[in-house]
């Protein structure tokens, strides 16, 4: 018999009681003629009572228990007669255990939700006090040495001045990326939408780091040629920065005389731009942290070729301003290609399809 409310408890305890009683008069008295009848009377009488006593005990008992955790569990603000009422209504023990163990669920997810933001606020915080550390100490010693006496030696003080101008432009390049992600992840960043020539777009970044991939030997170019303009529905000033920071992402990572491919597919409502290289790849472990602040799957390489370690991840913030995906695929010397979508632009007034 399922006992899981005050009702059900009270009839079972009843039921007990009356049969007990019952087998007792029937053994004392017998149950022939008129006792017969005094039997059933006193066995629906005991029934009633015990019903009514034991139903006002049980509910009294079980809601004073239950009260707490039940407004605990849901926060509620309620009087203790309209929360009796809202229980009389349910099944009341089993429905206090679903919800405790619910409850108990949650509050452990939101636990270990907090330990990670934990971890991650201290990795975070230690991998910002690295970076700024690093510029810093250099500036430093660039002007202990001029002041030195090397402030005094034409052979040496424009070449440090010079050091310290690119360890002060390197802390400007880190606290404006942070201060990117940090508006792009509160929702302070204003998206400039409009209709512009993906295309055009991407000639413009190769032309900007045309110098950078040559001195490494690699060319960047399209899949195919393009005659005609492909139309997306972005903020163009963003969207030009998660073109630059894939393809010099590319360039930093890529092989000697290696290529950085982008191509474009029509995906009916949107368009799919996919950034190609031949580098050296990215490790199966590492790529799910690739867009994480400061990861860095090189780290000597990517201070070599002055990264702060927070490109990708605006990348990544940028495109999901847009409400758009980004993905990776990569394998170890074989290269790696970075893909992701935009609206697609068909009016001449700037909406998307």
């Amino acid at each position: 018999m399922n006992v899981s409310s005050p009702r059900d408890m009270s009839i079972y305890i009843s039921i007990i009681a009356s049969v007990i009683a019952g087998v007792t008069m029937v053994v004392t008295i017998g149950f022939t003629g008129y006792y017969a009848l005094a039997v059933i009377a006193a066995i629906l009488f005991i029934f009633i009572v015990v019903y009514i006593v034991s139903y006002y005990l049980l509910s009294s008992f079980i809601f004073e228990k239950i009260n707490p955790i039940y407004k605990t569990i849901h926060n509620l603000n309620i009087s203790d007669n309209e929360l009796k009422r809202e229980l009389e209504e349910k099944d009341l023990i089993s429905e206090v255990n679903k919800e405790v163990l619910h409850w108990a669920t949650s509050k452990s997810r939101e636990i270990d939700k907090l330990k990670e933001m934990e971890r991650y606020r201290k990795e975070f915080l230690g991998n910002v006090s690295h970076e700024l550390k690093t510029p810093i100490f250099n500036i430093q010693g660039y002007v202990l040495t001029l002041l030195d006496g090397g402030l005094d030696d034409p052979s040496i003080n424009k070449q440090y001045l010079e050091k310290a101008e690119k360890s002060i432009d390197r802390m400007i390049s880190i606290v404006e990326d942070l201060e990117a992600i940090s508006r792009l992840e509160a929702g302070e960043m204003r998206l400039d939408m409009d209709r512009f020539n993906i295309v055009t777009l991407v000639d413009e970044v190769f032309d900007v780091h045309e110098i950078r991939a040559k001195s490494k030997g690699i060319t960047l170019c399209f899949d195919k040629e393009y005659d005609k303009p492909v139309w997306v529905y972005a903020d163009k000033k963003r969207i030009y920065q998660v073109l630059a920071n894939l393809v010099v992402n590319s360039i930093n990572y890529g092989k000697q005389n290696g290529k950085t491919v982008v191509s474009f597919s029509d995906m009916h409502e949107r368009i799919l731009v996919e950034v190609n290289d031949d580098g050296v790849g990215i490790d199966k472990k590492d790529i799910p942290r690739i867009f994480e602040r400061f990861y860095r799957v090189d780290k000597s390489r990517s201070r070599e070729q002055g990264g702060t370690g927070l490109g990708l991840a605006i990348v990544k913030h940028v495109i999901e301003a847009h409400k758009q995906t980004i993905n990776v695929r990569s394998s170890v010397n074989e290269g790696t290609s970075f893909v992701f979508t935009l609206a697609k632009a068909l009016s001449d007034k700037g909406k998307k399809a």
